[in-house]
């Protein structure tokens, strides 16, 4: 009995000797027995977005493997936090310092991204830039030996999608030559194709092999990539196509410096950005304000700038109304009222009048003889009027994209970009138009009394004591919305076209920007004209307020 129990425990620790042997051998076989990781780098909160992006692209192709992002002092504990929450694993590190003096500024600490091959706590890393997306699932690049990489540009090896065998002494050997090899762009990218010489002539990355002729072969130290798993949005850009078929791509890669994903503007000039904003919209609220890729600071940014112009309006319409004069309004100190009374007016018949300077635009520029004695407006004006006009509104184009925050959706920002600029150029261009004329009333008041022979200032018979009611008129209103029905069109021309390729949207929304500029070069000059003589005219009459801006 004694004998066979002591059989038993022999056999046993047998069968768990020959279990540890065969976990030995099979570590041995495959290497190693750490985890795998896709990894990208952080160095501050404006590629966070696109960090966020990432990652549940990554989720969506149901991968579980560890997503890493190394940040650096620039990312805000917000930013961490938000990371954490979205199922990314956060390590702190310190930057590299660029050590080429000559470099774009952007690249001051891209070198940290060295430091992916020293990761060694991973068997296998696959980096990804933070302004890539994964749309089918890229688990297959695990399988790659010690370095893969996609080749672009000719024979340069593009540092946006990486496979890395992290090793200490590769790192350490990278170190030591981190201020001799060249580099060709500044930047990491240059580094590694001197520091990878030859990669250009490096085999196809095959993931589909066989096990068997795997082991044939020898463990190649470099692998390239196809361009499935790094599509170039910037050669898509010349061709207006993949240079793969685009079920099969594996990664989009958007490259153009000035148009990433998730600047707003970017998704009304190149289609595959729709890709990245359908995943953007997929974004979980991981901690409160942030589902979709929102931002709460950029919420409330959003609200007030939506808000504030309309307010401005309200209120120019209630102080129009409230000062309009006796005869028109009845006195009274509620708006509702005075909508009221001017509801009751109109069901009457009586309508609004307002003043309307008759002088036709062929007729303002014929002929001299078509003035009131002593009242042609100066010569420059005409000019003067287009320097400002223009000038109006490229400042106003310009602020309002200082406003609107980068990173809301496309329609915010389109819609905000719109409200602005046309707030801020018919507030400026509008008090341009006011000085104007006070101007013509200015220079009537020294001539001394308007003539009453002009025929181009009479009005209809009976109708001249109402024509200081309102200061704006039909063509004010013509000109005006004429200008804000062509700035929409302009920009929206590729889209109503179904125009996909970026140069050709360009070039039509160039085409209707010549159209805009040219309506704006004839309204701005008839419309200062038409403020001047209205100003000689009514020099005697106090202007009554009005919520137009340009009349």
């Amino acid at each position: 009995m004694m004998m066979r129990s002591r059989i038993s425990k022999l056999f046993g620790f047998l069968v768990i000797f020959s279990s540890l042997f065969q976990l030995g051998i099979t570590a041995a076989n495959t290497g190693s027995t750490k985890p795998q990781a896709y990894v990208t780098l952080l160095y501050g909160d404006e590629f966070l977005l696109g960090v966020r992006v990432l990652g549940k692209s990554i989720r969506d192709t149901g991968s579980k493997k560890d997503m890493v992002v190394l940040v650096s002092d620039g990312v805000s504990d917000y930013a961490k936090d938000l990371l954490q929450a979205d199922g990314w694993i956060v390590e702190v590190i310190s930057l590299l310092a660029n050590p080429n003096q000559v470099r774009p500024k952007r690249f001051w600490g891209v070198y940290t991204k060295l430091k992916i091959f020293n990761m060694t706590k991973y068997s296998k890393v696959v980096y990804l830039d933070a302004d890539t997306i994964v749309v089918k699932s890229i688990e297959d690049l695990f399988k790659c030996q010690k370095f893969c990489a996609n080749l672009k540009h000719s024979e340069r090896m593009n540092s946006g999608v990486m496979v890395v065998e992290p090793s200490d002494k590769i790192f350490k050997d990278m170190m030591s030559k981190i201020t001799t090899l060249h580099s060709y762009t500044g930047g990491d990218q240059g580094f590694l194709n001197s520091y990878f010489t030859g990669f250009a002539n490096a085999h196809v990355f095959e993931p589909n092999l066989s096990p068997e002729v795997m082991k044939s072969r020898p463990v190649p130290d470099m692998e390239r990539l196809s361009t499935l798993y790094n599509a170039d949005v910037g050669l898509y850009m010349l061709a207006n196509k993949w240079m793969v078929e685009e079920k099969e791509l594996r990664v989009i890669h958007y490259t153009l410096g000035p148009l990433k994903p998730w600047d707003w503007w970017t998704s009304w000039l190149l289609k595959p950005v729709d890709v990245w904003q359908n995943v953007r919209e997929q974004l979980q609220e991981t901690l409160p304000g942030t589902g979709g890729g929102s931002n709460p600071n950029d919420d409330r940014v959003v609200k007030f700038l939506f808000l504030l112009p309309l307010l401005a309006l309200v209120f120019c319409f209630y102080r129009s109304f409230t000062k309009m004069q006796k005869d028109f309004f009845v006195s009274t100190n509620s708006l509702c009222d005075n909508i009221r009374h001017v509801y009751y007016r109109f069901r009457s018949g009586g309508g609004l009048a307002y003043s309307a300077v008759g002088v036709s635009p062929t007729s303002i520029i014929s002929s001299k003889e078509q003035f009131p004695i002593g009242s042609h407006p100066p010569a420059y004006l005409g000019g003067l009027s287009i320097l400002v006009c223009f000038t109006a509104a490229l400042v106003s184009l310009g602020l309002a994209f200082s406003l609107v925050p980068r990173q809301v959706m496309p329609w915010t920002g389109l819609l905000l970009v719109y409200e602005w600029t046309f707030t801020i150029f018919f507030v400026t261009f509008g008090g341009y138009l006011h000085l104007i004329y006070k101007w013509g009333k200015s220079a009537s008041a020294h001539a001394g009394a308007l003539s009453t022979n002009s025929e181009s200032f009479a009005y209809e018979a009976g109708k001249g004591h109402q024509r200081h009611v309102s200061a704006c008129d039909a063509a004010s209103w013509y000109y005006g919305l004429g200008m804000a029905f062509l700035a929409v069109t302009a920009p929206s021309l590729p889209c109503l076209f179904g125009i996909t390729a970026l140069f050709p949207r360009l070039g039509l929304m160039v085409a209707g920007g010549i159209i805009l500029a040219s309506f704006m070069t004839y309204s701005s000059e008839h419309l200062a004209i038409r403020a001047f003589l209205r100003g000689w005219e009514e020099r005697d009459a106090p202007r009554t307020r009005s919520f137009c801006l340009i009349c």
